[in-house]
């Protein structure tokens, strides 16, 4: 029987496990250490690079240490130092250091490009640069003209600080720090919903909410202990490594194997000789763990956790990974930065596991709310409906750095952060992400912003218009598929627009593939506010049938008699050349709906375009 739903109803869904409490007074790096006493001379930091090892005691007193030398060099309260290194012991100490001086901590790629991290440095208003000696010359011109000092970590060039200037200060020297519970400690840089990357503030509040929220408890959502061994070779740049793994290892007196780089063949060693109990990892990652050669060379039996997150887990390579580590749980959560980042977390990690379903990514995290909304009326909505996820508490994130006008369009007046994805709840209570509204692609669990790399084409004197969209990928998840439209009387070729970009993007993006379309007019002046029938009349005009049957599929709009804007994928019409909108459409929807089967090769995408 059809039933009518009250539209002032409330769906609002919560945890499974009970609530607790959360010592949100207390700053951040006292919080994940505060265990101390119990576990002081066991190892803490295990460098995989080299073997060095440091206690709990050696990782507590070089924190204080390192605080003690931010201010002897002038680091104030509230000032932000940027990290520019692959995950290492000295990413922690800096982090904690910086936390407990009262400095806020912000960290990039150390594969990006001069341009990118001086663009990050500036937005941040860095005061330090703490960085490897082989990353020197990426850094050295913003240094000089901005007056930012550098540390060099290992070697350090001259005119540079070195992180000993840090590690050898008198703690006792250190000044008392007030720090407030909604002081900012850390600022990833996330793309959000939309636009280009935007500094996330996170506090100590937020921060010790979103780790207690996993490890803390008497059945903890997520069961790490003092006798684990956790493996790190995720980059801690990334806020999935330093909450989830970092933070939270240090909570439970865990020891955190930290490897710089991914290489599967020594991580299968490491994981061996170290006896890695928990696994964090990215899809990429797994499917390079189940599709290697060496595997069973291997004994990785001391694997009881396998967690997957960052991106999509799909039940396929679920299966292999399972017939792979038969002893060890296997599962994912469900995060983005501006939630601090973990929204959903699965219960088969709970110290008293439940029985999950395929596909979820866990069910909300407790001391939270989650509820799933009508992307077009706001109401929420029950069980089974999909909708636009969105999650409320103290977990999430301050706001957008110097962005009011972002952050409200995220955090609504009611509190609820609006994520972008979605996903509906089922009658267990378990999360399904089923779509995405927001414009991120995630190649190998990295965040690219369309809009980024859009930005750098329309840059080049040949280039009249572009658009970027995400392309699935066994092997990465994504893929970036970059449309150019040449200029008019343009000569340009693909290898040199290629070349152009390869210049601009870190390494991580200069495998996006290309396809370089002719000059097309403009059509009816773009018919910026005409509805998706007009539009699908326009590409049957032109003759290109297999574009209407994506667009189809696609629009968004429910209301035939509604005159505003209208977006279907990413794109609003006025925005972009209309067929070049409608080409992202079907790439868009070919990799949700067709995967590679109808259009395997960019010589397919070409043709249909050509027939235009």
């Amino acid at each position: 029987m059809d039933t009518m739903m009250n539209p002032q109803e409330e769906f609002i869904f919560r945890s499974k496990l009970p609530d607790i409490f959360i010592p949100k007074n207390l700053p951040l790096h006292t919080y994940v250490l505060e265990n101390l006493s119990k576990h002081s001379s066991k190892p803490c930091l295990i460098n995989g690079a080299n073997g060095d090892v440091y206690t709990y005691a050696d990782v507590e007193l070089t924190v204080r240490r390192v605080a003690s030398g931010l201010n002897k060099i002038g680091i104030q309260q509230g000032d932000v130092i940027m990290l520019f290194l692959p995950s290492s012991p000295e990413f922690v100490l800096a982090f904690l250091g910086a936390s407990h001086r009262g400095a806020i901590t912000t960290a990039a790629n150390p594969f990006s490009t001069p341009a990118e991290l001086a663009k990050h440095a500036k937005a941040s208003k860095a005061k330090l640069l703490i960085t490897q000696a082989c990353y020197y010359e990426k850094v050295k011109d913003f240094s000089q003209e901005n007056g930012v000092k550098i540390m060099c970590v290992d070697s350090a060039p001259d005119g540079c600080l070195h992180f000993s200037d840090l590690t050898q200060a008198d703690e006792n020297e250190m000044p008392r720090v007030d720090l407030h519970p909604d002081d900012v400690v850390a600022l990833p840089y996330s793309s959000g919903t939309t636009g280009l990357p935007k500094g996330v503030m996170l506090t100590h509040k937020g921060l010790i909410t979103s780790v207690a929220q996993q490890v803390d408890g008497e059945n903890p959502n997520l069961y790490f202990h003092s006798e684990d061994v956790i493996l790190c070779v995720l980059p801690m740049f990334h806020i999935y490594a330093l909450n989830s793994i970092m933070l939270c290892g240090l909570r439970v007196g865990a020891s955190i194997l930290i490897l710089p780089k991914f290489e599967i063949g020594s991580l299968l060693g490491l994981i061996e000789k170290y006896k890695v109990s928990i696994a964090p990892v990215v899809p990429p990652v797994m499917l390079a763990i189940a599709k290697s050669a060496d595997l069973d060379k291997h004994d990785l039996s001391s694997v009881r956790m396998l967690k997957s997150g960052g991106a999509p887990l799909g039940k396929e390579l679920e299966d292999t990974v399972r017939a792979k580590f038969p002893q060890a749980r296997l599962g994912q959560g469900y995060g983005m930065t501006e939630a601090g980042p973990v929204l959903a977390m699965c219960l088969a990690f709970a110290k008293e596991p439940f029985d999950i379903k395929p596909g979820a990514c866990g069910t909300v995290v407790r001391n939270a709310e989650m509820k799933i909304v009508d992307p077009e009326t706001g109401a929420s909505l029950p069980r089974n409906q999909p909708g636009e996820i969105c999650i409320r508490g103290d977990q999430i994130m301050k706001g957008y750095l110097n962005d009011p006008e972002a952050t409200s369009r995220t955090i609504d007046k009611q509190g609820w952060l609006h994520t972008g994805d979605i996903g509906f709840i089922d009658d267990d209570d378990e999360l399904f992400i089923v779509d995405r509204l927001k414009e991120l692609i995630k190649y190998k669990g990295f965040q690219v912003a369309p809009a980024e790399l859009e930005a750098l084409l329309l840059a080049h004197p040949e280039i009249s218009d572009a658009a970027v969209v995400g392309m699935k990928d066994e092997d990465a998840g994504e893929v970036p598929v970059a449309f150019a439209v040449k200029s008019e009387k343009s000569q340009v070729t693909e290898d040199e627009i290629k070349q152009y970009i390869s210049k601009q993007v870190n390494p991580t993006l200069q495998s996006i593939s290309f396809l370089l379309i002719a000059v097309f007019p403009l059509v009816a002046d773009k018919r910026a506010h005409h509805d998706f029938d007009d539009a699908g009349d326009i590409l049957q005009e032109n003759k290109t049938s297999v574009l209407h049957r994506s667009y189809s599929q696609g629009t968004v709009r429910k209301n035939p008699e509604e005159k505003s804007e209208r977006k279907v994928g990413r794109h609003v019409i006025e925005d972009v050349n209309l067929t070049l909108y409608f080409i992202s459409l079907m790439i868009e929807k070919m990799s949700m709906d067709q995967g590679k089967d109808m259009y395997q090769t960019q010589e397919h995408y070409c043709f249909c375009i050509k027939a235009l």
